[in-house]
C-alpha cells in the first residue's frame, strides 16, 4: 500500500534515468515489483492510503483504462533501467496491493503481470501476491490469477466480530472470508490473512475470537497489526468528536502478548514485529525486500521505488499519473538519494524487527554500546547478542521503536 501523503525531494527526471551510482552492484540485489491498483469500493474510516472511490475520481483515471495505464509504466520502466546501464534482473516478487487490486478484473491483473514477465521474465520460485478483499473474488476469478502466474493471496479479514468491522467501515462479511481461503487453496494458491486489533470498542474477548477464526483457516501466514488513527482520516474525526474511545497502548500490548500465544500454538512463527509464518518459505519475501533495502520499482499513482540508494514516488492522483505515463513521461514527481546516515538509519530501523536479527558488526560503536543496556532491560536476547545478532525479545518486540531509538542515539 502506498500512503496518501508524499515526502519532499528533488525534482524527478522526465526520462526517469538513475544517476550512475545506482548501477553499482546492481547484479547482486534481488528485483522486485510492486504495483498499486488505488480503487476501493469504499473509503475505511481507519484508511490513509493513496486510495479512491469511483465517486473520488475525475477524468483520466477509470478502473477499465487502468491496466493498460500501468502496463504502459512496466515497459516505460524496463526501458529507463536499462538506459540507467542497471543489468537486467528476473523479478523475485510482485506485489499487487491496494486499494482493493481484486476490484479489476483478473484479466486486468493477469495482463500487467504479463507484460512485467515480457519484459524481464520471473526468476526460478518468484513469489506472485495480490492483496484481495473476501468479497471481490470468485473461484473462477482466482483460478484466473493462479494460472497467470499468481502464487499468493492476502485477505483483508481485520476482524471476525461484526461490531469492530462496522466500526473500521469495512464492508466484507465475516462469513465470506474461509469462503474466500478455499477457493484459494482450490486454485493452488498460498494463503495470508490480514488482521488488525486495537480497534476502539473491541474486547480482548473479541481479539481472542479474531485470532481463533483465523487460525481455524490454517493460512500460510497472518499479519496482525496495531490500529493506528492517522489525521484527516473518518476514523480520526469520530474520536475528536468522542463517539468512539481513543486508542491504548497497554490493549494494544495485550492483545499482541496474546496473538503471539495463539500464533505460535497454532504452529505460525514470528519473523518480523507485525508478521507470522507457518515456514521460513512462507514469509512475504516481498515484505523482507523492503526491509533488506533490495531494488524495486513501484508502479501506479503514489507509488514508491528504490534502485540502489535512490528513491522515488509517483504522481499521487490517478489522473496527474495517468496524463503523465500518457505523454510518455517518468510518472515519477520527486526523488531523493540516501546519504549514508540515512541508509544507516533506515538498515537499524528496519533490519532490527526482523527475526533473523540486526548484525552486531552493522552498528556504529555509540549503538554497540547500548546492547548491554538492552540486555539487562529484557528487550533483546543475550546469547544471540553473544553470538554477534541483535534479537528482539518478545518483550523488545513490544517496545521496538524504543530498541531502535537506543540503538541509534
Amino acid at each position: 500500500m502506498t500512503p496518501s501523503a508524499l515526502p519532499l525531494g528533488d525534482p524527478a527526471p522526465k526520462d526517469g534515468l538513475l544517476p550512475p551510482d545506482a548501477a553499482a552492484a546492481a547484479a547482486e540485489r534481488k528485483f522486485g515489483l510492486y504495483v498499486h491498483i488505488p480503487f476501493c469500493a469504499v473509503r475505511c474510516g481507519y484508511c490513509d492510503f493513496n486510495t479512491y472511490t469511483a465517486t473520488e475520481l475525475g477524468g483520466g483515471a477509470s478502473q477499465d483504462a487502468y491496466a493498460a495505464t500501468a502496463q504502459q509504466e512496466v515497459r516505460f520502466a524496463a526501458k529507463a533501467l536499462a538506459a540507467s546501464g542497471i543489468p537486467e534482473r528476473r523479478i523475485e516478487t510482485v506485489f499487487f496491493g491496494g486499494g482493493t487490486p481484486t476490484l479489476l478484473p483478473a484479466e486486468d491483473l493477469a495482463a500487467i503481470l504479463g507484460t512485467a514477465v515480457e519484459q524481464w521474465g520471473l526468476a526460478p520460485g518468484a513469489e506472485v501476491t495480490t492483496e484481495a478483499n473476501p468479497d471481490s473474488v470468485t473461484p473462477e476469478s482466482l483460478q484466473l490469477l493462479a494460472d497467470a502466474g499468481f502464487t499468493r493471496v492476502s485477505f483483508g479479514m481485520q476482524s471476525a466480530v461484526p461490531h469492530v468491522l462496522a466500526v473500521l467501515d469495512r464492508t466484507h462479511t465475516p462469513s465470506r472470508v474461509p469462503q474466500a481461503v478455499q477457493w484459494a487453496r482450490d486454485a493452488g494458491l498460498k494463503v495470508s490473512v490480514d488482521l488488525i486489533y486495537g480497534t476502539p470498542g473491541e474486547s480482548l474477548a473479541d481479539w481472542k475470537h479474531s485470532v481463533e477464526e483465523a487460525l481455524s483457516y490454517e493460512p500460510d501466514h497472518i499479519s496482525a497489526y496495531a490500529l493506528i488513527v492517522e489525521e484527516g482520516t473518518k476514523l480520526a474525526a469520530r474520536m475528536r468528536r468522542g463517539e468512539v474511545p481513543p486508542i491504548d497502548d497497554d490493549d494494544h500490548a495485550d492483545k499482541y502478548l496474546l496473538a503471539e500465544e495463539l500464533f505460535a500454538a497454532a504452529g505460525l512463527h514470528w519473523y518480523e514485529v507485525s508478521n507470522w509464518a507457518r515456514t521460513p518459505q512462507d514469509a512475504c519475501r516481498h515484505n523482507l525486500a523492503y526491509w533488506r533495502s533490495d531494488d524495486w520499482w513501484g508502479i501506479g499513482p503514489g507509488a514508491h521505488s528504490h534502485v540502489g540508494g535512490v528513491r522515488w514516488w509517483n504522481a499521487k492522483h490517478p489522473s496527474a499519473y495517468a496524463g503523465r505515463i500518457a505523454a510518455g513521461e517518468s510518472p515519477a514527481v520527486g526523488r531523493e538519494t540516501l546519504d549514508a546516515d540515512t541508509r544507516y538509519l533506515e538498515d537499524v530501523m528496519l533490519r532490527t524487527r526482523l527475526a533473523e536479527g540486526l548484525p552486531r558488526e552493522v552498528l556504529r560503536p555509540e549503538g554497540r554500546h547500548e546492547i548491554a543496556g538492552l540486555i539487562a532491560d529484557g528487550l533483546v536476547e543475550p546469547r544471540a547478542a553473544m553470538a554477534g545478532t541483535v534479537l528482539l525479545t518478545l518483550k523488545g518486540r513490544l517496545l521496538a521503536d524504543a530498541v531502535v531509538r537506543r540503538l541509534l542515539p
